[in-house]
């Protein structure tokens, strides 16, 4: 992967964009007149275009990030294995763990729903694509592909590590973002491809949120 493809000055201007949007959203989830899920996509989709301005327009190109017509497609196919294989050992390493241990790991997967069905369609077309597309943007195609120049590991652990810390996880352990974390950076890593780990985090998160609606 090319370590020189995105500038201090892209992390900047990204991290001070989102910085500004997430305090003025504050502002409206203070006055409490809005639904939060409803306000809390559009920041997300607010903050996904302007990320993807200021690589355009400060930046190399969407090409910089591992996007592009040219690799939509393959990135999705590469997603859909990567998902497939990942899927496939956390289902062994449940049955596993349970088995041997009798550890129940689905409950670190769980998440709180909302009540209401129509709040819950809304929680996961926020929660499983808007929000997990905004987020590969900038915790992989931005801000791992900066910190790549001193090295994968690097960029690997800072990465996840600002990923875990940016979602509220206390008192649980956060596997699922440390996971998480760690799998999609090595898929933006190995593919050079940001549909890939966008494709990874969408599933997982849907499949997440199946399973707390039904277990």
């Amino acid at each position: 992967m090319e370590t020189n493809r995105i500038e201090f000055r892209i992390l900047i201007i990204s991290i001070i964009t989102i910085f500004c949007v997430e305090m003025a959203a504050r502002a409206v989830f203070a006055k409490e007149l809005y639904n939060p899920i409803i306000i809390l996509g559009l920041v997300r989709l607010f903050e996904l275009i302007l990320m993807l301005i200021i690589v355009s327009v400060f930046g190399k190109g969407l090409i910089s990030i591992g996007l592009g017509k040219s690799k939509n497609i393959p990135g999705i196919k590469k997603g859909l294995i990567w998902s497939t294989g990942f899927g496939a050992i956390t289902f062994f390493a449940v049955i596993m763990f349970f088995y041997f241990a009798r550890i129940d790991l689905l409950r670190f997967f769980q998440t709180r729903l909302p009540e209401k069905a129509s709040e819950i369609a809304l929680f996961f077309i926020v929660g499983g694509v808007i929000g997990p597309i905004a987020e590969e943007l900038f915790f992989r195609g931005i801000l791992y592909s900066f910190l790549r120049r001193w090295g994968v590991l690097a960029a690997l652990l800072i990465s996840t590590t600002v990923f875990v810390f940016a979602h509220p996880f206390f008192p649980k352990i956060p596997i699922t973002q440390i996971v998480g974390g760690i799998v999609f950076a090595l898929a933006y890593e190995t593919e050079k491809n940001l549909m890939a780990p966008i494709v990874i985090h969408v599933l997982g998160n849907m499949a997440i949120f199946t399973l707390s609606l039904v277990y």
